[in-house]
């Protein structure tokens, strides 16, 4: 057998366990009240090491889990203006304050529905193991929510089958639109996915424009509850060439995005390591683990290996526990923007606006 042969057998299999699923365990907790879960603040606490490679058991236990106990999000529904999901109308497509940043598509949700992130299944994550790991977004909009295209370009694939081909009804993205856009990044073609839809308004070759209406949302493919699930791909229209869609659309008005490197002292990335942020002015916290080993991509500029974005602008606090040890850092987040961290193991918090605050010594293994 071709070495492309094997690689396309294997992306069967892990595709085949959920790699596009956008399913979740049944939550029993609001997204707000998860959020704001308080946590002992002591430098103390005992945290578990860095993720190593599971075992064999661990897998086919995982695999076993997944057949006996079907897992299913809950999503948050559109708030009033003072409700903590509450947000502002995006920023204009494109946006680029510095020349890191890259907002070129607009929200493909409208705002009066659930047009952000699902946060505990972000890009590059695995819901806490439950799942395999996301390449892209979840934005858990109402059955039937318009859908937008994110920029403008030109339909390459409409209808089923849009990983395994052939119009498979069982294939994991279910019914899905792919659009070339008509402008790139550093050379490199743009392409956007639009996946488990209930309808497609647009024919394959169709040219469209930014915002315009390309389909409905659904729950086909391997879904559990109608969302879309939303890939911004570079490159190549290939399931190996994705990127962190929350690094290319604009952020709502007047907030932010945070992003980071989070490594040991040899900078070695950390996997799935929890990143605690706190609005100083508010108390609100949130969580974000930073991406599993394979299969998602950094961004050429960044080179993060977590993004969150949506945060409102103002001052934060931001914790990250290494081998159980407390390291914290504040920083100012600017609005319109990518805000950035690294984290370097016992070095702490190192980047340009943020001081390393309040810390005890760390133990030298």
């Amino acid at each position: 057998m071709s070495s492309h042969a094997i690689r396309s057998t294997l992306l069967l299999v892990v595709l085949s366990l959920g790699v596009t699923a956008c399913t979740g365990v049944d939550l029993s907790t609001s997204q707000t009240e998860a959020q704001n879960e308080p946590t002992d603040s002591g430098s103390t606490i005992s945290t578990p090491s860095p993720t190593k490679p599971p075992t064999q058991d661990a897998i086919d236990q995982l695999l076993s889990n997944l057949q006996a106990t079907p897992v299913r999000f809950v999503y948050p529904t559109p708030a009033s203006q003072d409700g903590p999901d509450w947000r502002p109308p995006p920023y204009q497509a494109p946006l680029a304050l510095r020349p890191e940043d890259h907002f070129y598509f607009r929200r493909p949700i409208p705002s009066d529905q659930v047009n952000w992130p699902h946060p505990q299944y972000r890009y590059g994550t695995t819901f806490f193991g439950a799942l395999t790991i996301h390449t892209g977004v979840d934005l858990g909009a109402d059955h039937g929510s318009p859908i937008l295209a994110a920029g403008s370009g030109e339909v390459i694939w409409t209808g089923y089958g849009f990983f395994r081909g052939f119009d498979n009804l069982t294939d994991p993205y279910g019914l899905a639109i792919a659009i070339r856009h008509d402008f790139g990044y550093k050379g490199q073609t743009l392409f956007t996915v639009y996946a488990h839809l209930s309808a497609v308004d647009v024919w394959l070759g169709q040219k469209v424009e930014s915002g315009q209406k390309i389909g409905e949302v659904g729950n086909t493919g391997h879904s559990s509850g109608a969302h879309l699930h939303f890939e911004v791909r570079l490159g190549e229209n290939d399931y190996y060439s994705t990127r962190n869609p929350e690094l290319w659309m604009v952020p709502p008005e007047g907030w932010g995005i945070l992003t980071g490197q989070v490594s040991t002292t040899y900078g070695m990335p950390l996997h799935e390591h929890l990143v605690e942020i706190t609005n100083l002015e508010t108390e609100r916290r949130w969580n974000v683990w930073t991406y599993i080993q394979t299969v998602v991509n950094e961004d050429d500029n960044l080179n993060e290996n977590f993004v969150i974005s949506d945060l409102p602008a103002g001052p934060y606090e931001i914790r990250i526990f290494y081998y159980g040890v407390q390291f914290r850092t504040q920083l100012f987040l600017y609005p319109g923007q990518t805000n950035e961290i690294k984290f370097n193991g016992w070095s702490g918090f190192v980047h340009g606006n943020a001081e390393q605050v309040s810390l005890d010594e760390p133990p030298i293994p």
